[in-house]
């Protein structure tokens, strides 16, 4: 179930993901947008190919890559609002939705790791 939850909310990021890229590359912003785009959609394809896993260390291994895009995610989400493309709204729904990934990214490595084979 936790999965399931996972999978859903890493889709709804991904989708409010591209929606900002749309948005950032018709402000005529490049750079970080293809940043945040390939970082932002990784995480939920990650956390899709972590379903199909060969095992416990693949199933790990790809939900560590999901927290790492995440991460990556966030740094440019901060720069973003730093720099003005994005108003402080926006940001703190988009960073909040992150954070939560995170979280339950970490609470499912750790959950997997305690589990016996």
């Amino acid at each position: 179930m936790k999965e399931n939850r996972l999978a859903e909310l890493s889709m709804e990021f991904s989708v409010d993901i591209i929606e900002l890229v749309k948005y950032l590359k018709s402000t005529k912003e490049s750079i970080i947008s293809n940043q945040i785009g390939r970082s932002g959609t990784s995480i939920g394809a990650n956390i899709h190919e972590a379903q199909y896993a060969q095992g416990k260390k693949d199933f790990i291994s790809k939900l560590e890559i999901a927290l790492k895009e995440a991460s990556e995610t966030g740094y440019w989400l901060e720069l973003l609002r730093r720099t003005n493309y994005i108003d402080e709204q926006s940001y703190k729904s988009l960073s909040a939705k992150c954070t939560s990934l995170r979280v339950m990214l970490i609470a499912s490595c750790r959950t997997a790791k305690e589990k016996p084979q």
